[in-house]
């Protein structure tokens, strides 16, 4: 055996910087369109709220809607679960990376899936009741 290892596809994984690494870009765009999911999900639960219906409304006889949009629940419920499966996801393919001690692990990941997993509780709690 030489010494000289042969590299089949280019530079040596342990090399690379992280940024051309693919599978740090694939790590990084899942993170980021959960995050980008949380954020659909702040717009469809603005919608899906009841409104406040204000004095001026009930004096002139407007009426407003006094209960949850179940078609924004819905959609609310299944974008929070997707959320959800792609935090863990990332989760999981970031352990599977990180080795050094140098490596950070993603406290943010963390938070998102709490945020997710506490609103689809709280979601289910009100649907239920």
């Amino acid at each position: 055996m030489t010494a000289k290892t042969v590299q089949k596809f280019g530079q040596e994984r342990r090399k690379k910087s992280r940024e051309h690494d693919t599978y740090y870009r694939v790590v990084v765009t899942l993170n980021s369109l959960a995050w980008l999911s949380l954020m659909i999900c702040l717009i469809l639960f603005h919608f899906a709220r009841p409104e406040m219906v204000s004095g001026v409304q009930q004096f002139w006889g407007i009426e407003g809607r006094t209960s949850w949009s179940p078609e924004y629940i819905d959609a609310l419920i299944t974008l929070l679960q997707s959320c959800l499966v792609t935090s863990l996801l990332t989760m999981f393919l970031r352990s599977r990376r990180n080795r050094r001690k140098s490596d950070r692990y993603g406290v943010n990941l963390f938070i998102l899936a709490g945020i997710s997993s506490l609103s689809l509780v709280t979601l289910n709690a009100v649907a239920l009741a």
